[in-house]
């Protein structure tokens, strides 16, 4: 236990040292009286209306969980899957990756439902989101090629590689969703190569995973859930769009829904590092994008990415915030979860 809490210990000051230094490198040569007034003259009234499409987009992500479990425990409560949703973001924002870890403990306590097989389900969900996610990709490589200009110098050698790379992830995150019990049965193959006293574990979390994990078991399902994933993604836009009626020098910049799913794009690769809440990481990829794209300048750019992260992330800890204490989710059982997670 010693040794897991000094791992988890070091992981957390590494996720804290990524936010440092990306912080640092999108606030470095800012002029921060100029930053002040830009933060001055937003009208905060565009900025607030994404809070309504960040409630929406997390309550239909409970939404599609619910179609994820049915295999596990039909008529599941989505006020109670909600709740599980938003625990594990507000957790995401302090201890990054814990949150994953955290859903399935307040969901097996709220619904008395194996823990194993609603982590099998937060797989799943990861698995829809890289192949939403990899889809998108591949459109906006295909429509607007230039969002590579401001990350590499060679484009016309880099889109061809990076578009083909995203169809084969694509394709993998596919196979896997859709193929994903002869996958995990030749995981349980290669159990022999654990020491013979964990077999027995491996078996039980492998029939876990199945019993959560099996597109054949929401084939139901299947249209609904397809059409919820993309429809997450369209609300993530939809947060990035509304914010540039909130500045003048944006609105004269003509954006269009497009170039707010360009930016998703962008941003989003920012929240797969270990920084918390994306803190940093969100702020220097999407400055850089904003400017080197869009023409925008620094400050303004700067003061998008600040006012559109920050309230995000209230709303989630605050919601979170809310859940944690109306479901009694004790810090402890938090700090055990990142700890018994540490070995998988």
């Amino acid at each position: 236990m010693d040794s897991l809490n000094g791992k988890t210990l070091l992981r957390t000051l590494l996720s804290f040292c990524i936010a440092g230094i990306f912080l640092y490198v999108a606030f470095r040569g800012t002029n921060f009286h100029d930053l002040w007034i830009s933060l001055k003259s937003v009208r905060y009234g565009w900025v607030l209306a994404i809070v309504p499409v960040i409630i929406l987009s997390h309550w239909l992500r409970a939404v599609r969980w619910s179609f994820l479990l049915a295999p596990v425990k039909s008529g599941l409560s989505t006020r109670n899957l909600f709740s599980a949703v938003m625990i594990g973001y507000a957790v995401n924002n302090v201890l990054p990756r814990v949150g994953e870890l955290v859903r399935p403990i307040v969901i097996g306590r709220l619904e008395h439902i194996s823990k194993s097989s609603a982590l099998a389900t937060v797989v799943v969900e990861r698995i829809l989101d890289f192949v939403t996610f990899y889809f998108i990709v591949c459109v906006v490589l295909f429509i607007y090629p230039s969002s590579l200009d401001p990350f590499v110098k060679d484009v016309g050698t880099v889109r061809p590689m990076l578009l083909l790379a995203s169809l084969v992830a694509f394709g993998f995150f596919s196979m896997l969703f859709f193929k994903a019990e002869p996958f995990f049965r030749f995981i349980g193959r290669l159990k022999k190569l654990a020491p013979k006293r964990h077999h027995e574990r491996i078996d039980l979390l492998i029939d876990s995973f199945l019993s959560g994990i099996s597109a054949e078991k929401v084939k139901e399902k299947l249209g609904a859930i397809i059409v919820s994933s993309l429809t997450i993604w369209g609300l993530y836009a939809l947060a990035m769009y509304l914010p540039f009626f909130a500045f003048d020098s944006l609105s004269q910049l003509h954006l269009d829904f497009g170039s707010a799913v360009v930016l998703l794009t962008i941003s989003s690769i920012a929240w797969v590092l270990p920084a918390p809440g994306a803190m940093g990481t969100y702020h220097s990829f999407l400055t850089v994008a904003f400017a080197k794209l869009y023409g925008a300048d620094t400050t303004t750019a700067l003061t998008f990415s600040i006012v559109t992260h920050e309230v995000g992330y209230i709303v989630v800890m605050a919601i979170g915030g809310y859940y944690m204490v109306k479901d009694h989710l004790r810090v402890s059982e938090v700090a055990s979860s990142n700890a018994e997670g540490e070995p998988a």
